[in-house]
């Protein structure tokens, strides 16, 4: 294989065969070739794109360039779900439990927050103790003792990903939607699934601000997944507000208990949550109809056993045994909680929910360079979700801050991001379009 004449062909808006994919990613992964020709390449991509059957060989390349797991001890289906990213989104938290406790295993490879959006793993990473790089032998342990684990991804899955995805990040290449497409698939693809539910956001919250756009990467992963081996189908769902009513790793954890003991009904989370937890039942063959898997999530909701399978999960990750009776005694504390009060009389009408997630950040509860260190105790939480009447004055959400200053900073500039009306909003659906 000669690096620059794969390049050149890309460039040139030619289909690559599977074999030179296959070359050039083995090259990538050993590092026989250079960033530069790493990056002409993501560039060359981004540009002239990739037909169905390029993404499929990219996205098994990737895959096969690190281990790929095997689950063949457990007897259960074995399932995933991805989310794009957005604002107080912690649905993988309820989600997994849910459905382990209706008989399916989840293995689930979560990432660290990017940009503006939370991180799943940092959310765990704010439990004492709780591991969320376990070797591999702890990972089995875990989802064969729990049903479910929730880690992140190891130096042995997908480690051509890291790579590209490192270049892919200077070189303006992200938002290819089949480097894209190929970045989520590997790695979820090396976790040995068999099914995979996407929630794929869009809105002023999250990375694919239009439905177009969203669609569009939805049905490439859709298309590409199946393709690949996997039964897969994504829920196209509205980020133009946070999803839960806390953004900040230990706030959201605390959100998750209180979720599972029932304290959430009747939310939008909740709606995204259990629409989820039927459409993983349906693909594993656990339900015939999306009925039946709405019945059956919600029965290990109300029941206990989805709080006992998450509490069996953190347990076997190393976190507190007692943990789900008493969340707070465990979790770090903000030292200061200040009120953002609304700015006028009227509806909530609209949201900057990016700005939301850079407040977040701004705080300190995300990065800002790959090297910062989180603060698990910083965010909002108590937001009061859009349509809702407020009276000028009155606290429309609280912010957690290490500083009393920088709190009241961020407390002014989260009101000044929402908007507020004289009538009320129309009611928005939160899943609007299933695909696959």
């Amino acid at each position: 294989m000669i690096p620059q004449e794969i390049i050149r062909k890309k460039r040139d808006g030619q289909e690559l065969s599977a074999a030179e994919i296959r070359a050039f990613i083995e090259a990538l992964t050993a590092e026989r070739i250079s960033e530069g020709q790493v990056a002409a390449f993501a560039m060359a991509t981004f540009f002239r794109g990739m037909t169905r059957e390029e993404t499929i060989a990219l996205t098994l390349a990737m895959r096969d360039s690190g281990d790929v797991l095997s689950w063949q001890e457990i007897r259960k289906p074995i399932a995933d779900k991805h989310s794009t990213g957005g604002v107080g989104d912690n649905v993988s938290l309820m989600l997994a439990p849910i459905v382990a406790a209706c008989g399916l295993a989840v293995p689930m490879i979560s990432g660290r927050g990017l940009g503006h959006t939370g991180g799943t793993l940092d959310k765990l990473a704010s439990i004492p103790g709780y591991r969320v790089m376990p070797g591999e032998d702890l990972f089995r342990k875990a989802v064969k003792e729990a049903g479910c684990a929730i880690i992140g991804q190891t130096g042995d899955l997908a480690p051509a990903d890291k790579r590209l995805y490192a270049i892919r990040d200077v070189t303006a290449t992200v938002e290819s939607i089949p480097l894209i497409t190929a970045s989520i698939l590997s790695k979820k693809l090396a976790a040995g699934l068999q099914t995979l539910v996407l929630d794929v956001k869009f809105g002023n919250g999250a990375f694919m601000q239009s439905q177009e756009e969203a669609e569009a990467l939805a049905t490439s992963l859709v298309e590409v997944a199946n393709g690949a081996g996997v039964r897969t189908s994504a829920l196209l769902t509205d980020m133009n507000e946070p999803l839960a009513d806390a953004a900040g790793n230990a706030l959201e954890v605390i959100h998750c208990v209180d979720f599972l003991a029932g304290k959430k009904a009747g939310t939008r989370v909740e709606e995204v949550t259990l629409a989820f937890a039927a459409d993983m039942l349906l693909q594993a063959g656990s339900v015939e109809t999306v009925e039946a898997g709405l019945a059956k999530a919600k029965d290990a909701l109300s029941s206990g056993r989805a709080m006992e399978t998450f509490s069996r999960m953190v347990h076997v990750l190393g976190g507190p045994q007692d943990f789900v009776r008493h969340p707070q005694d465990y979790l770090p504390r903000a030292a200061y909680v200040t009120a953002v009060p609304a700015s006028a009389d009227g509806f909530l009408a609209a949201s900057d929910t990016r700005g939301l997630g850079l407040a977040v950040v701004e705080l300190g509860g995300g990065r800002k360079r790959a090297s910062d260190e989180i603060d698990p105790r910083v965010g909002l939480d108590k937001i009061l979700p859009l349509g809702t009447k407020v009276e000028k004055g009155q606290p429309i959400a609280f912010v957690h801050a290490a500083d009393q200053a920088i709190g009241e900073q961020v407390a002014r500039h989260v009101a000044s991001l929402y908007e507020i009306a004289a009538e009320k909003p129309a009611d928005r659906p939160v899943v609007l379009k299933k695909i696959g």
